[in-house]
């Protein structure tokens, strides 16, 4: 008698959700309880996670393209050399997932300059358009949302402050995708802990340093907490740094104060995401769709205060700009495991067209990092490639790895930097040009031109060193 054998289900493609803040240090994850609760303890954390251009648009591109920018061709926030206008939106990820019946809803900030020619514009391969219009994105409170092509204005009151209003309409919009039959991709990107500019100045906002605003709830929540300062802070010695960072003089009292009181401000800043991120994670676990939903938390870029003098910012190539938080939670994802490989921002697209199935428009020079997640043992041979532009150096640009051991960076202008992360964390002895490290630093030169203008595959050159 012949028997007869059931078709397996067809397994299920998860939803992703991808929660993104802007300018936030992978350190500061410590003061967030909830996203340490419920995604740290829940999920993976990549404690090496750097983005491969340390810049609000350039980031934001990579993500969305799977692709570094010198393939994706947005090099800066503004036209010409970048801004929303320079990314060919009709072949990004959102236009891949909804070519596979992918619900794809973004909310919140979008790439830099968005809706300055057309407010009402919705970008290609969006199925859900909630995106904060510029230059209004920056406004903690007065800002305006496109929602779907309709523009809503939302006043300057202590109700509306933004990011709470975001993490409302991210709840409603998860209600909404899970009663329909098709997964979803949402990218919830939030302003915090990003500096406002455009809007009101609070009292004990510091002179010459540009801060956010925090919620009611939150301010001086963190007023008693100390900055953090390793050897690179106000950096005595700078002599061996590259021009941009040679014109920074010695941080004055004043400048001191102000960027604590910076960063405490960010630190509260973040709060109310951290709050939001518990009213997302509630709402999938009420409508059942937690544990289908791959959900990851990061960051376009770190942030300076006061490393090798630089009082604010990002742009240049060192661990304060280049390091992000990566927390990885979802169907298959360890619990509680934190791994210390290299990884980038660069990973993320193709980690989410993985595990959805997708097949990505462009070459990915990137990888997925669900094998690494499922078998932490793997350890990816190749480097990290940092790509960027000096904008206080007159826009010098560079390009160098991030090894495991060693950064190399080289300079349009000739000028060179190597560290030893090993024995020198905070990257305050340059060794290039030093004759004793020049086996290394040859070393380091050729797995650059490797990877300088690498394109998928060959940007996965493999690293003969650590």
């Amino acid at each position: 008698m012949a028997c007869s054998v059931a078709a397996a289900a067809p397994q299920r493609r998860p939803n992703v959700l991808v929660i993104e803040t802007d300018d936030q240090t992978a350190a500061s994850l410590r003061t967030m309880p909830n996203v340490n609760r419920l995604l740290v303890d829940a999920g993976t954390t990549f404690d090496n996670a750097f983005a491969s251009y340390a810049l609000c648009c350039p980031s934001r591109a990579t993500f969305l393209t799977g692709q570094y920018a010198h393939n994706h061709g947005v090099f800066a926030n503004v036209a010409p050399r970048g801004g929303y206008y320079k990314l060919r939106g009709e072949n990004t990820l959102p236009v891949w997932l909804r070519n596979v019946s992918y619900q794809t809803i973004h909310l919140g900030k979008y790439l830099n300059e968005y809706g300055r020619e057309d407010p009402t514009e919705v970008p290609p391969g969006w199925t859900g358009w909630h995106g904060l219009v510029d230059p209004s994105t920056y406004h903690y409170y007065g800002f305006t949302f496109n929602d779907n092509g309709r523009l809503r204005n939302f006043v300057p009151a202590t109700a509306y402050y933004q990011t709470d209003v975001m993490t409302d309409k991210a709840v409603r919009l998860i209600g909404r995708a899970s009663d329909r039959k098709r997964p979803f991709f949402m990218w919830a990107a939030y302003l915090a802990p990003h500096y406002q500019f455009g809007g009101p100045s609070e009292p004990d906002d510091p002179e010459g340093i540009p801060t956010p605003e925090p919620s009611p709830l939150d301010r001086d929540s963190f007023a008693s907490e100390p900055l953090p300062m390793d050897e690179s802070f106000d950096e005595a010695d700078i002599a061996d740094k590259p021009a941009p960072i040679q014109d920074f003089p010695p941080l004055t009292e004043e400048q001191r104060a102000g960027i604590q009181e910076n960063y405490q401000q960010e630190l509260e800043s973040l709060q109310a995401v951290d709050r939001g991120v518990a009213r997302l994670i509630e709402a999938l676990r009420a409508k059942r769709e937690l544990r289908d939903t791959l959900i990851l938390y990061t960051a376009d870029n770190g942030y300076f205060h006061g490393e090798h003098r630089i009082p604010y910012g990002k742009t240049l190539p060192y661990e304060p700009a280049l390091r992000i938080p990566l927390v990885v939670r979802g169907p298959g994802v360890p619990r509680g495991v934190r791994l210390p490989q290299l990884v980038s921002n660069v990973d993320m697209a193709p980690t989410i067209l993985d595990a959805t199935g997708t097949s990505p428009g462009l070459p990915q020079d990137g990888v997925s990092l669900l094998p690494l997640i499922r078998d932490g043992r793997r350890l990816p041979a190749r480097d990290i490639l940092i790509e960027g532009r000096a904008v206080h150096g007159g826009g010098l640009r560079f390009a160098g790895i991030r090894g495991r051991r060693w950064t190399y960076t080289e300079y349009s202008n000739g000028e060179r930097e190597l560290y030893d992360l090993q024995t020198d964390p905070a990257q305050t002895v340059n060794h290039a040009f030093d004759p004793s490290f020049s086996a290394v630093e040859n070393d380091l030169t050729r797995r650059l031109a490797a990877v300088q203008w690498c394109r998928g595959k060959g940007c996965r050159a493999p690293a003969a060193r650590p």
